[in-house]
């Protein structure tokens, strides 16, 4: 039996799915991607980072971001490899935003080289974007480390979602576990079905002592790209979370709640982040597609 299959009929969800497939199945059509993809995957990959950060609590506009990179602040954005390359702290800022800023560029930076074990060693890879995303935030020790038995018991400091006390160490390592095995058996449900309960699991568990939202989001985004709704990661579905951020914290305490309307509402949610994602980039091609116009239109004259 799959157990994701009955969430796609719960009331509202598989017509927002429908909606999301083709928002995205219009952004692949784009004429554009047939010679710029690698363009549209890093400026999607940067415009996720910068999203998922504000979301995280980080105040700084994109422009601001593309600043920092051009000076190399961060880096530069990395053309065919999945986004943005980490380099330094972005300046300015409240305090804290500097790595937690530089953590989720250098997270969504590498989120194309983690696909492959994503595949076959999900928990690895949750590891992995822990360490990406707070090297220099927290000691070496705590990197890549779920939290234990010796981890401070109450709410979590990181939470601006106000999600509610942290569920014991014992039940967020079975609740990984069955998360794994989840992501490892076969399904013929929605990627983005599939895409929104990776990331409501990881909300409600908040596995790490820091990051877990921004984790949780760079999951969802790989659960597109690796069950085929999205393979070049062009779509920019943080952005969508961004765009519903006064419904993004109260879905996701509904989720968490366990009941069937929660759980629809959650779904919904996040299918219309991936629609509003989807017109993101369809807007990113428009913009590309309109200054080679204009190009041409120069050197003709």
């Amino acid at each position: 039996m799959d157990p994701l299959a009955p969430l796609q009929d719960l009331p509202g969800v598989d017509d927002a799915v429908g909606a999301a497939r083709a928002a995205v199945d219009r952004l692949l059509s784009h004429r554009v991607l047939r010679r710029r993809s690698a363009e549209v995957t890093a400026e999607s990959a940067l415009r996720g980072a910068r999203a998922s950060a504000v979301l995280a609590g980080a105040r700084i506009t994109l422009p601001e971001l593309r600043r920092q990179l051009e000076s190399g602040g961060v880096g530069s954005v990395a053309s065919g490899a999945g986004g943005p390359a980490a380099g330094g702290p972005v300046a300015g800022g409240p305090p804290g935003q500097s790595s937690l800023v530089g953590g989720a560029v250098r997270l969504y930076a590498d989120l194309g080289t983690l696909l492959g074990p994503w595949e076959h060693a999900p928990r690895q890879v949750l590891a992995r974007m822990h360490v990406l995303a707070v090297k220099g935030r927290l000691d070496d020790g705590l990197l890549g480390r779920p939290r234990d038995a010796g981890s401070a018991a109450g709410t979590d400091p990181d939470d601006r979602l106000d999600l509610g006390p942290l569920p014991a160490p014992a039940v967020l390592t079975s609740r990984l576990a069955d998360l794994s095995r989840l992501l490892l058996a076969p399904t013929r449900t929605s990627a983005i079905v599939t895409a929104a309960v990776v990331h409501g699991e990881l909300l409600a568990l908040r596995p790490f002592p820091q990051a877990s939202g921004l984790i949780a989001r760079a999951a969802a985004r790989l659960v597109l790209v690796s069950r085929g709704l999205d393979p070049k990661s062009v779509s920019v579905p943080e952005v969508g979370h961004l765009e519903l951020e006064a419904d993004y914290a109260g879905s996701a305490r509904a989720y968490i709640s366990g009941t069937a309307e929660g759980v629809a509402r959650w779904l919904g949610h996040c299918a219309r982040a991936v629609e509003l994602g989807a017109q993101e980039s369809v807007a990113v091609c428009e913009a590309l597609r309109r200054g080679a116009e204009i190009r041409a239109g120069a050197e003709d004259g």
